[in-house]
């Protein structure tokens, strides 16, 4: 939770926490990053969402994320990168209340008409779905 508010690396986490922790004047052990690191591969996180009411009408879009090479100013600079890699993130958005309601992640060369199953599995059952609104034909 702390990670995901302050936006912080574990090792900040564990000072952060070791910091509160002698600020209430508490004799305790905070974790160390590397337990961090091993425990949260285990946390299953539920994201809370609002029901639609009247019916789902689902946005889906995606967009590209560069995970691995160097920032854009050396590609210029110097050489291409050969190295750099992509990944695709595709998102399923609530029309009326914009919470995300469906994620996957992807290689870049998968378009969402092959993951658009994939989307609509995330959504309960339970829920109607009226509509799904892309940006091309599927």
């Amino acid at each position: 939770m702390i990670k995901s508010i302050f936006r912080l690396s574990l090792r900040m986490d564990t000072g952060f926490v070791q910091s509160l922790i002698k600020l209430c004047g508490l004799n305790w052990a905070a974790p160390d990053y590397s337990t961090l690191c091993r425990r949260q591969k285990h946390i299953d996180i539920a994201i809370s969402y609002q029901k639609s009411r009247d019916g789902l009408h689902l946005l889906v879009d995606s967009t590209d994320l560069k995970f691995l090479g160097e920032g854009e100013w050396k590609r210029k600079k110097h050489q291409p990168e050969y190295r750099r890699q992509w990944r695709k993130l595709h998102i399923g958005i609530d029309a009326a209340t914009l919470q995300i309601r469906a994620v996957q992640l992807t290689t870049n060369n998968v378009s969402d008409s092959q993951v658009l199953g994939d989307l609509l599995d995330q959504i309960p059952s339970d829920e109607r779905i009226d509509s799904v609104y892309t940006d091309m034909e599927i």
